[in-house]
């Protein structure tokens, strides 16, 4: 978990460098005046978006955490899964509808040269290269956990008395407690499994959610942030849901949860802090602020879409629970369906 924190903290660090020198180096591009420009009403708003999206973002990663003790949401029972699969629609859509479109709009933009930007659909072949360097680190993760974890479950794997009690089969070579051995096995592969799929998808999180509160930060188009602020409330509520399933699942301990949480939730207030601090300087329609968020957005979207279809999607409706039951696979595709469509939706205003 050390490493994780070291690994985000690597990123606000990275995604600050990459913004100053956007910031540093930005030329004008000319914009057209706006009447609902007000930097006075719109530093107001600012500031209720930050306490509102933290509280949004708090309640929605917390809540599944919160909620485990009711015996309807326990992750075994079936309204888990189908609000999980709920909150991986909305976790779809997020790449899909709003960064991705984001990025096509950024590097595509008038204010930079033809060559290379307007030559070469960079936000699409970004977004694959992401998807594929996703699977790299999920994959190496996953082996990494899974060969540490067998190197120490013979020597910490508890041994009961029944174990010598269970019948002898195959002339002596295999036992009863290989059978519980091999259970466990897969019980702790697919804890492992769950782990990484949870530091996997907070890393994407955080990436796109500093950046979407930057972008929030740094205008002072008050028609603009009033849509925003509820977007991105219902935003960070419903992905925060996703997100607090995986670590549901995860079952790291309490110290552990509390740190994703709080990264988690202070990402996106983050962001609109330091857009405040640079709106000064920060001019979105700069060659440079284009690049390097529209880059930024593109590889977000690429990790946020690889995560909802093969980890959460893919991972659930492929699995023993939904495979064996026609109407929970009918009843999670409609939460897919509602969830993804929702969030979609808020792309009018976002």
């Amino acid at each position: 978990m050390a490493s994780f924190t070291k690994l985000i903290s690597i990123f606000f660090f990275l995604i600050c460098f990459l913004t100053t020198q956007a910031v540093s180096q930005s030329g004008e591009c000319e914009t057209t005046n706006n009447s609902c420009t007000n930097k006075d009403k719109a530093l107001h708003l600012k500031i209720i978006a930050i306490f509102s999206i933290l509280i949004a973002s708090v309640i929605g990663v917390g809540s599944p955490l919160v909620t485990r003790s009711i015996p309807m949401l326990h992750p075994d029972r079936n309204m888990f899964i189908i609000l999980k699969a709920f909150a991986a629609g909305i976790i779809l859509a997020t790449g899909f509808m709003h960064v991705l479109p984001d990025s096509f709009d950024m590097l595509w933009s008038n204010c930079l040269q033809d060559n290379p930007w307007h030559k070469f659909p960079f936000s699409g072949f970004v977004a694959m290269i992401s998807a594929i360097v996703t699977l790299m680190v999920d994959s190496m993760a996953t082996s990494l956990y899974t060969k540490k974890h067998n190197e120490v479950m013979p020597e910490n794997t508890p041994r009961g008395e029944d174990d010598r009690e269970l019948p002898v089969v195959s002339g002596g070579h295999f036992h009863g407690h290989h059978h519980r051995d091999a259970k466990e096995s897969n019980v702790g592969s697919q804890l492992l499994r769950y782990r990484v799929v949870a530091m996997v998808l907070e890393l994407g999180i955080v990436v796109h959610s500093v950046v979407i509160g930057l972008s929030l930060g740094a205008t002072n188009d008050t028609c603009t942030i009033k849509g925003l602020v509820a977007a991105l409330c219902f935003h960070q509520m419903f992905e925060g849901m996703g997100l607090g399933g995986c670590i549901l699942q995860a079952e790291y301990k309490w110290m552990k949860k509390a740190i994703m949480v709080f990264f988690f939730s202070v990402t996106t207030p983050f962001g609109i802090a330091l857009g405040i601090g640079l709106s000064k300087t920060y001019k979105e329609n700069s060659p440079s602020a284009l690049i390097t968020v529209g880059l930024l957005n593109a590889s977000s979207a690429g990790l946020l879409i690889y995560m909802a279809l093969v980890d959460l999607l893919s991972a659930d409706f492929m699995g023993p629970k939904l495979q064996g039951s026609i109407k929970l696979q009918v009843k999670s595709y409609i939460a897919v369906l509602l969830g993804a469509g929702g969030m979609s939706l808020m792309a009018k205003w976002a």
